[in-house]
């Protein structure tokens, strides 16, 4: 069980909250997280592991990169967060911006998590 306060504060600022959205369902890296968000990988990475911190993340090595993704104890949780606050256009567009990424996954420097589920594997 992961401290409410270290919870509350993953959850209290608008870049880690559009970032759990994204590695609800795919794991992603720092990388491709700054480049959806805009933002340099240095402060990306600042806010993973304040999420991470808190017992939000689960994560899987592979090479040089790190791949992130909610952790499957906190999913539900997540999901009905998720549920209870109504989609803005920036969600809308962060996961248009996912699925884009994702497509050239293939070719890019990330070559993507083995073991941590992604929708694209699991459909």
């Amino acid at each position: 069980m992961t401290n409410p306060v270290a919870f509350c504060h993953a959850l209290a600022d608008t870049t880690r909250w559009r970032v759990l959205r994204l590695v609800l369902d795919d794991a992603l890296c720092v990388c491709e997280l700054a480049d959806l968000l805009g933002m340099p990988q240095s402060s990306m990475s600042s806010h993973v592991q304040v999420i991470r911190r808190a017992g939000l993340l689960e994560s899987e090595k592979c090479g040089k990169w790190t791949y992130f993704q909610i952790a499957k104890a906190w999913r539900p949780l997540v999901r009905s967060l998720v549920k209870a606050f109504p989609e803005d256009p920036v969600v809308e567009e962060d996961t248009a911006n996912k699925a884009r990424r994702l497509a050239v996954r293939e070719s890019s420097c990330c070559q993507g998590p083995q073991k941590l589920a992604t929708r694209r594997k699991s459909s």
